[in-house]
């Protein structure tokens, strides 16, 4: 089993599902990708190392990991494509560029008693979330400063 996926190939075994060769390079590709990607480009990764995975079973475990809320779709640049980020932790955030589309990424969100509160008052188990905020980086406004 991929060492650096690990952890989310855990968390598929551990929901009952099985641990095929498709997930588990999927996941592999994602771990891998460092941030965020785009399905096109797990595609092209998937088929670089093993042609016989076809279409329908990336999109397949796709949408089995985001269910599972392992990964995340999140639109960046206005984009109808979403990028596709690992939920470490059941949680991730950014800060995006609206000018040049530059994603921060950064830890800690200050939400874990806000996601107590909503768990309790509504009765549900929270699995995870993620935070976008948009801003205009310092080099942008800097730009729109000098024109």
């Amino acid at each position: 089993m991929p060492g650096i996926a690990t952890p989310y190939a855990n968390r598929l075994k551990k929901a009952g599902y099985k641990l095929t060769n498709a997930r588990l390079t999927v996941l592999d590709v994602l771990a891998e990708s460092g941030g965020h990607i785009t399905s096109g480009e797990v595609l092209d990764a998937v088929a670089a190392r093993d042609e016989s995975i076809g279409r329908a079973s990336v999109f397949r475990t796709l949408d089995l990991l985001t269910r599972l809320s392992i990964v995340r779709p999140t639109f960046i640049d206005s984009s109808v494509t979403p990028n596709y980020v690992l939920m470490e932790g059941g949680h991730h955030h950014h800060i995006i560029c609206t000018t040049c589309n530059r994603v921060i990424e950064f830890e800690d969100c200050g939400l874990e008693k806000l996601s107590q509160h909503l768990a309790e008052k509504y009765h549900v188990h929270i699995t995870g979330h993620m935070l976008e905020f948009f801003a205009q980086c310092d080099a942008c406004r800097d730009a729109d400063r000098d024109d």
